[in-house]
């Protein structure tokens, strides 16, 4: 799954078991020494974590690249970096 960009930096999607009815807070800036969750590293700067949650208990992969068009899950956009 890991893919690496034209920086050379590496992505790859994050497996992750989600419960039901807890709030996730995905990392939108990249920043976060918890990917795929929001630590507060963007804290001045424009950026602001994407709050979600899950109505089943289910495990999903989580995109890292950041520029996935379906925030917070993995669409495959690493793939083309």
């Amino acid at each position: 799954m890991s893919e690496s960009s034209n920086t050379g930096q590496t992505f790859s999607p994050i497996e992750v078991k989600l419960e039901a009815g807890k709030d996730y807070y995905w990392c939108a800036c990249g920043l976060s020494k918890s990917q795929p969750f929001c630590d507060g590293s963007h804290k001045n700067t424009a950026f602001t974590p994407k709050k979600f949650s899950v109505t089943e208990n289910k495990t999903a992969w989580l995109c890292t690249c950041k520029k996935t068009d379906n925030a917070p899950y993995c669409d495959g956009t690493h793939r083309k970096l």
